[in-house]
């Protein structure tokens, strides 16, 4: 069976049984920073695990998209040298929310195996947790495997728990024995060894406990199934080979690289080490990136940019120079589409995105070689043979330089590399991401977590209305549910309906009031804390508020609609981008404000006037056509199916609301909007700039905003013209700057004049010092760069010689002559005098600056150089 016909048959054997046949959800986990990728099919589905989300179904099957890169769960280090490991791979699964549980589940992957894959049932193993008798039980019983071929293992191998506490229970791995010759050859080899004999193929997880915070197991009223099968792993055994990469899911991709490189996959070792790791992660970078992940400097897009640069290493192992990987892309594109089809419409945004990053790299390795070969050179006048772990970290962390390119340039050169304080160096990084990725439940969330299925969802109203009568259905305030609060209160209300909007989605939160008889709450902010909670943060103006009160809302009206129009007015802006810029624009964020709008977006360079200008005529005109916006409820997979953006990192249920403007915009948004364009007012953008590598900011104003922009602006122009005396202030300004230049260039000639007059009056003033010329002075009106003309002129003239250097305005210059330079370093020197005047520097061993504050220790400090340079060149 091929890959599609496994992947197929699976699904339509639990569609078959009743299971909700559910798509692939993103690889980039929807409200769950505890995850840097979707890693398991089950993460889609952990807020039904955990009872904070109900779906229309109690049982599900899917094909999930899913990458181990980065975080605790990163295989990228092991790839192209294992048969298995992968960082992109898919997962087949099959998941029970309190429906059915192991002997079901039993016999549900007995079946599949042995009756539609057809595995030999004799091959089959399975494990099971320790003190599980019940599914070892269940084995024997449903698929007749004889006890002998059950293997009892323990917690760390057969137990399964999402968090501290939570769900969670034992597993049972089925596994199939590949034979001796794919084994260790060790007497003791068995279920559990890590070798491949023994071929982990599929995990049932049995959900039965909740794990208290004292760490006891409490049964679940309705236990679960969570499943997952690799599909590389069955498509290997499936189609009798015994390495992941040699099935159909890599052969066009290792094709591709074939063809480029001029390399023969599986005849020279290093060769085929190289193609499978360009393979694997060509599908990662494919993946990802089509998902609008860009690389970058930290967290997610950290990740990425390193998977990037490791297959860019192993392409130039294998040959081929220049940007390469951009080209290959398409042989993911052509083997997955049918499955992914995101991957075709974002095809020519994937390229120019790799492409952008791939030169990038080039410029990384060129600027890496000038920093590696200047360590090496101080490293080989100091004597030393092995590269500081420190300084190999930071060529990698900092400047994206490959260890294995700094293990090859270090061996070139005869030195040795620390590899164990680089390794330091790693796992403190890890630790620091793992630290800033872990989400800590808070009492608050606790709090929104007990009121959910007390209170149930709020209804909002505020797509149709700014006004409501509702009822207070529970009160916060200081991390408590508390019955009342009074005048002067802080506190946070629920009630079961309401107008206002909770901050989500980009759209800041409304503001309003809440009042009643005697009562009056102004409306700070509003949030969605959790599921479909709705807090409304209110501080008590007057009397007192009880639970189960009834009371009206009116949301700020002039506000609300100064966001609607900056909300609408970002779709155009995204319609523009795609317009004037091209396809591969993808939105990365967004802010709407009543006062501002703030739209990030993936492009390449900075944009040029013209095409800032072409951009706000286009939204402008859309505007002034006065465009219905209308907004449709309908089912996710309709809404895309007519063309609607979904937009990277939004989480959307199997319900979502269509935000149309005919025919320029179509997006999936739960944010509120105008009527029509024209409400918008006027466009105006006000700043554009990049924000990460890759990704760019455009800020905009719209409605009064805009025009109160537009009148000060106006203003200042006038303002200008009457300072200038003049009605043409820009061709006034420009003449003036002209002449500012000119006199400029006369004060430099004055100044560099100045210098050399200086330079023969102090240069006689010069030491000797144990044989060295030590000149220590202080001038007068000097800045740095003057102090640098200066120092030059004294050392030109002086030949050899210690230069010491302050201005009174308190800039520190230190220069040494080469020939010195072994001696005495320009660095030390001037970190003396800053520490004694309480100031900062550094530099090179000819020439360091610095400054300080405290002028009045300079004269002082200056003296003292002459006994430093003594000292220093006793040393």
């Amino acid at each position: 069976m091929n890959s599609a016909e496994i992947r197929k048959a699976f699904l339509e054997f639990f569609r078959e049984r009743g299971h909700e046949a559910v798509k692939s959800s993103s690889l980039i986990p929807a409200e769950d920073p505890t995850l840097l990728f979707t890693n398991a099919g089950m993460v889609q589905f952990k807020r039904v695990f955990q009872g904070e989300e109900t779906r229309p179904y109690k049982r599900a099957t899917s094909c999930q998209k899913c990458m181990r890169a980065g975080g605790k769960h990163s295989d990228i280090e092991n790839v192209g040298y294992t048969r298995r490991h992968h960082t992109f791979f898919e997962m087949l699964g099959n998941f029970s929310f309190g429906d059915y549980f192991k002997r079901e589940a039993i016999g549900f992957a007995w079946d599949l195996l042995t009756k539609v894959f057809k595995l030999p049932a004799d091959k089959l193993w399975v494990s099971i947790y320790e003190d599980d008798d019940e599914a070892g039980r269940l084995w024997q019983e449903v698929a007749g495997i004889p006890e002998s071929r059950i293997v009892r293992l323990g917690a760390r191998d057969n137990f399964w728990q999402m968090a501290d506490t939570g769900p969670c229970g034992p597993c049972s791995e089925i596994i199939i024995d590949q034979g001796a010759e794919l084994g260790c050859g060790r007497p003791e080899c068995a279920v559990g060894c890590d070798c491949d004999r023994f071929l982990e193929l599929w995990n049932l997880v049995f959900m039965q406990y909740n794990r208290d915070e004292r760490g006891d197991l409490n049964p679940l009223p309705r236990p679960s199934i969570d499943t997952g099968m690799g599909l590389e792993r069955i498509a290997a055994v499936l189609q009798g080979k015994e390495n992941n990469f040699d099935t159909d899911l890599f052969a066009p991709i290792i094709s591709e690289i074939e063809r480029h490189s001029g390399a023969v996959y599986g005849k020279d070792r290093k060769e085929t080490i190289a193609t499978r790791v360009i393979a694997d992660h060509l599908r990662a970078i494919t993946f990802l990136l089509s998902e609008g992940l860009v690389p970058s400097n930290d967290g997610r897009g950290y990740v990425l940019r390193r998977i990037i640069r490791r297959a860019s290493r192993y392409a130039k192992k294998l040959g081929m120079e220049g940007a390469v990987l951009y080209k290959m892309t398409g042989s993911v594109v052509e083997k997955m589409s049918p499955v992914y089809p995101e991957l075709a419409r974002e095809e020519e945004r994937v390229k120019k995105l790799l492409l952008f990053e791939e030169e990038r790299f080039s410029h990384t390795l060129e600027q890496g070689m000038r920093l590696l070969d200047d360590l090496l050179s101080v490293l080989k006048k100091e004597g030393k043979d092995t590269i500081p772990g420190g300084e190999i970290f930071k060529l990698y962390d900092t400047y994206g330089f490959p260890l294995d390119l700094v293990r090859d340039v270090a061996g070139e050169e005869g030195f040795l590399l620390d590899e164990a304080g680089f390794e330091r160096e790693m796992q403190s990084q890890r630790e620091k991401a793992r630290a800033s990725w872990a989400q800590e439940e808070g009492a608050a969330d606790a709090i929104y977590r007990e009121l959910a299925p007390e209170v149930g969802q709020t209804g909002f109203l505020g797509y149709d209305t700014l006004q409501s009568e509702s009822v207070v259905k529970a009160i916060i305030r200081k991390g408590h549910v508390v019955n009342e609060i009074k005048g002067g209160d802080e506190a946070e209300l629920i009630l079961d309906k309401t107008p206002f909007y909770g901050e989500s989605g980009g759209q800041v939160g409304d503001t309003g009031t809440i009042y009643n008889n005697g009562i009056m709450l102004e409306v700070i902010n509003t949030e969605k804390p959790f599921g479909g909670l709705i807090s409304h943060h209110v501080k008590v103006r007057q009397g007192s508020l009880r639970v189960w009160a009834n009371v009206s809302c009116q949301v700020d009206e002039a506000r609300r609609r100064a966001i609607m129009r900056n909300h609408t007015a970002t779709h155009l802006l995204h319609a523009a981008l795609k317009a004037v810029l091209g396809d591969h624009v993808k939105q990365a964020g967004s802010l709407v404000e009543p006062e501002r709008l703030r739209f990030d977006f993936t492009h390449f360079s900075g944009l040029a006037q013209a095409e800032a200008d072409e951009i706000e005529d286009f939204v402008n005109s859309k505007i002034l056509d006065n465009v219905p916006v209308v907004t449709k409820t309908m089912h996710i997979d309709e809404a895309l199916s007519t063309g609607a953006t979904a937009l990277f990192g939004e989480k959307y249920g199997e319900t979502v609301r269509v935000v149309r403007a005919e025919p320029v915009s179509l997006e999936l948004c739960g944010g509120t909007h105008v009527s029509a364009t024209g409400e918008i007012g006027t466009f105006i953008i006000v700043s554009e700039g990049s924000v990460a590598s890759g990704i760019r900011r455009i800020e905009a104003l719209t409605g009064m905003g805009a025009l109160g922009y537009l009148r000060a602006r106006k203003t200042e122009l006038k303002e200008t013209a009457q300072i200038l005396r003049t009605d043409k202030p820009v061709e006034k300004a420009a003449e003036v700057m002209e002449r500012m230049k000119a006199l400029e260039k006369e004060i430099e000639k004055y100044r560099a004049s100045s210098a050399q007059d200086i330079a023969k009056e102090i240069m006689g003033r010069a030491r000797d010092v144990d044989g060295v010329k030590v000149l220590s002075e202080k001038v007068s009106g000097f800045g740095q760069k003057e102090l640098r003309e200066l120092a030059d002129n004294i050392r030109d003239k002086l030949g050899s010689a210690v230069i010491m250097l302050a201005s009174d305005e308190g800039a520190l210059l230190a220069m040494v002559t080469k020939d010195l330079a072994n001696k005495v370093k320009a660095g030390d020197i001037l970190g003396d005098v800053a520490a004694l005047t309480g100031g900062r520097g550094g530099g090179r061993p000819e020439l360091a600056q610095g400054g300080t504050k405290e002028v009045q220790k300079l004269d002082s400090a200056l003296q003292k150089v002459y006994d430093i340079v003594r000292d220093r060149l006793k040393k």
